[in-house]
């Protein structure tokens, strides 16, 4: 394994390496800049989008919606699983609804959910808890199954009752099941916040990419995606190291 300097110079040195060449290729006609752009007017409609436009206020628009709807999601979906292990008959019942949900592709229900609840913050949430809501449930529930059936009847044996099993062992079985399914969900509410903004939004990063396309600013386009792509960098990185602070405390 290489040393990290190493790496680090080996990645640093490819983004160097591939700017140049387009940045060439743009210079000698290579590329056509009108649908490519080149980087220097990258660069040079970065520093307007940051000083004279509302940079801002889209990255904090963006950042809320997928905040929230990775919270919501997440949460609303651990509790609808792992309720699923108070019946048998509960969860056979709507274990075909929730398998159903999930085939649903629910990007296509943005515009009604848009319609719903309008084009303000809460719609953008609403498409961002649908994403997550799903996959922690699943995910919730096959912790459920996982739990061990000699344990809960040992706990039983011992004079516990119904809610003492749950907290006890059923909840803390399936924790971990739950913290694997983060970093996933925090790149499922970032996407429906996006597709949200791009249905309908008066803010936000989708927005400015769905403007900047329809108006042939190519430039400002690069810029949005590359503000996009840092912005959800560190919500993987947060939510990574939130895991593994869970992780530690479970093992603990």
């Amino acid at each position: 394994m290489w040393p990290r300097w190493l790496l680090l110079s080996a990645q640093f040195g490819i983004l160097v390496a591939f700017v140049g060449l387009w940045e060439l290729a743009a210079a000698t006609k290579l590329i056509d800049v009108f649908f490519w752009s080149k980087p220097s007017s990258i660069a040079s409609t970065m520093v307007i989008f940051f000083s004279e436009g509302n940079a801002i206020t889209d990255i904090v628009y963006t950042f809320r919606s997928t905040i929230m709807g990775f919270i919501l999601g997440t949460t609303l979906g651990a509790v609808l699983g792992m309720s699923f292990w108070w019946s048998r008959n509960y969860a056979s019942i709507m274990q075909p609804y929730i398998i159903c949900l999930e085939s649903i592709p629910k990007l296509a229900l943005a515009p009604l959910i848009i319609l719903v609840f309008g084009m303000g913050l809460a719609s953008k949430v609403a498409i961002a808890t649908a994403l997550t809501l799903v996959v922690s449930t699943l995910t919730a529930y096959s912790g459920v199954q996982a739990v061990d059936r000699d344990q809960e009847k040992l706990f039983y044996s011992l004079g516990a009752s119904r809610w003492q099993v749950f907290t006890k062992l059923v909840a803390p079985s399936c924790i971990p099941w739950i913290i694997s399914i983060l970093r996933v969900n925090i790149g499922l509410a970032l996407t429906g916040s996006i597709v949200g903004e791009f249905v309908a939004s008066q803010y936000g990063l989708g927005r400015t990419i769905l403007y900047a396309g329809q108006t042939y600013e190519i430039a400002l386009v690069w810029v949005a995606v590359l503000v996009l792509s840092g912005l959800s960098m560190i919500m993987y990185v947060a939510v990574s190291s939130l895991e593994r602070y869970l992780q530690k405390g479970i093992v603990r």
